[in-house]
C-alpha cells in the first residue's frame, strides 16, 4: 500500500525559536514573533497582497498593486483580472502554496475589494488555511 510522506519543519519542532513576525506590529517590542511555519507563511502572505511595487527596499518587485486598483472602475472583468494577478503572484513568490479557493467580492459603493484566498502547503500537513484581506481606497 502506497503513503504520501509530509514533512514537518524541523523549526516547528522547537517551541523556543521564533520562524517570523505577526501582523499587525503591536507588540511590547513592535514585533510578535510567530513560532510555526504555517503561521509564518500565512502572515508572508498577507504582507505580500497588501505591499504595492517598490514600496519594499532592495526589493522593489514585490507586492501585487491592489490598492492601486481601486482608482478603477470594479467590473466583473477587473476582478477576474486581479484575481489572475493574486494567482501567478503567489504561484511565483510562494511555490510551496497550493491555492484551493480565490475569490474576489467587490462593494462598488465603497469602493472596497474583499479578497479570500484558501491555500494549503505541498509537502506537509498544512491545509485548509485562510487568508481574507479588505482592500479599500
Amino acid at each position: 500500500m502506497a503513503f504520501e510522506i509530509r514533512k514537518i519543519d524541523p523549526l516547528d519542532l522547537q517551541p523556543r525559536k521564533a520562524v517570523g513576525i505577526s501582523l499587525p506590529f503591536s507588540g511590547t517590542a513592535v514585533f510578535n514573533s510567530t513560532f510555526e511555519t504555517k503561521q509564518a507563511i500565512k502572515f508572508n502572505l498577507i504582507n505580500y497582497l497588501l505591499t504595492d511595487s517598490g514600496e519594499r527596499y532592495f526589493n522593489p518587485f514585490f507586492g501585487l498593486n491592489l490598492r492601486r486598483q481601486l482608482f478603477e472602475n470594479i467590473t466583473e472583468e477587473k476582478l477576474q483580472y486581479l484575481s489572475d494577478l493574486i494567482a501567478q503572484g503567489v504561484k511565483a513568490n510562494f511555490p510551496r502554496l497550493i491555492i484551493t479557493e480565490l475569490r474576489l467580492e467587490s462593494n462598488p459603493d465603497f469602493n472596497s475589494i474583499l479578497v479570500i484566498l484558501k491555500y494549503s502547503i505541498s509537502e506537509t500537513n498544512i491545509t485548509d488555511e485562510q487568508v481574507v484581506i479588505s482592500i479599500e481606497q
